[in-house]
């Protein structure tokens, strides 16, 4: 598909110049190289953006793999095995192949040119295969977009954040932990099943149960104390209405299951008189 240069989306991946492209990989020290990758693996939809090394032998022929194989799409899939096959002693040459075969203008010694010039490749052909998506693209920081993630973002080392925290547990009688934000996703979690609307008005529906006087009913056995007796005779209690509520769903799964099978419809058709 041939693009018109007007037809580009501003999608913030335009080269940084070569100074950039020069730059050293992800780990050095200098910062340039990594926006320049982070950005377009980013917009390619990379599992590892942030952490992507390009002087780590092994995640860089699987990340020339994955690009080829979801993004590029140069070789057909029968072309790719020699490219896939990344222990192989062999593939620095088939890498070298590959380059030639995209017509890179950097050779594949030069290993952050190539990598940025593939990357801007891959762009390219995402955008062309994805036109009306990215035309009504907005810049990134253009609209306030919610994080997926809430805690994300907090500073668990800032005091004011864990004088907080721990004040939130012991309102609401949660166990303490070393860390912080552990507590805080605990307290979520309570309030969402505890103290959200829907559980409050579940919690308020519920029926009150009806007086019980311990004293009638037998226990069975003496512990040689009363509070025991009585915690007993409870448990005993509440042990006998759950058989109830489990016999009422056996109750209604036989019931249900009586109602596909125990109504036989009779085929006259089939039948015969005599011998």
């Amino acid at each position: 598909m041939t693009l018109a240069a007007g037809d580009w989306p501003d999608l913030r991946l335009r080269s940084e110049g070569s100074a950039a492209v020069s730059a050293s990989c992800w780990g050095s020290g200098t910062g340039l190289g990594v926006s320049m990758f982070r950005r377009k693996l980013q917009a390619l939809d990379y599992h590892n953006p942030a952490g992507f090394n390009c002087k780590d032998e092994t995640e860089f022929r699987n990340f020339i793999v994955w690009l080829e194989d979801q993004k590029i799409r140069h070789y057909k899939i029968e072309e790719r095995g020699n490219l896939r096959n990344i222990h192989s002693s062999e593939w620095p040459r088939h890498y070298d192949k590959y380059v030639q075969d995209v017509n890179a203008p950097f050779k594949a010694e030069e290993r952050q040119e190539t990598i940025d010039w593939l990357l801007g490749l891959a762009v390219r052909l995402e955008y062309g295969d994805n036109v009306s998506k990215y035309q009504n693209a907005k810049p990134l920081g253009t609209e306030n977009s919610k994080p997926s993630e809430p805690l994300i973002n907090l500073d668990v080392s800032n005091p004011d954040f864990k004088a907080g925290v721990t004040a939130l547990a012991n309102l609401l009688q949660i166990q303490r932990h070393d860390d912080y934000l552990v507590m805080l996703k605990a307290i979520r979690i309570l309030v969402q099943e505890r103290l959200s609307p829907d559980a409050i008005a579940k919690s308020n529906s519920s029926k009150e149960g009806l007086p019980v006087t311990l004293d009638k009913h037998v226990l069975g056995f003496d512990t040689g104390d009363a509070v025991l007796n009585d915690a007993a005779r409870i448990l005993r209690l509440l042990h006998v209405e759950e058989l109830r509520q489990l016999q009422t769903k056996i109750n209604e799964a036989i019931v249900a299951v009586q109602a596909i099978i125990a109504d036989p419809k009779t085929d006259h058709r089939l039948g015969k008189v005599g011998r």
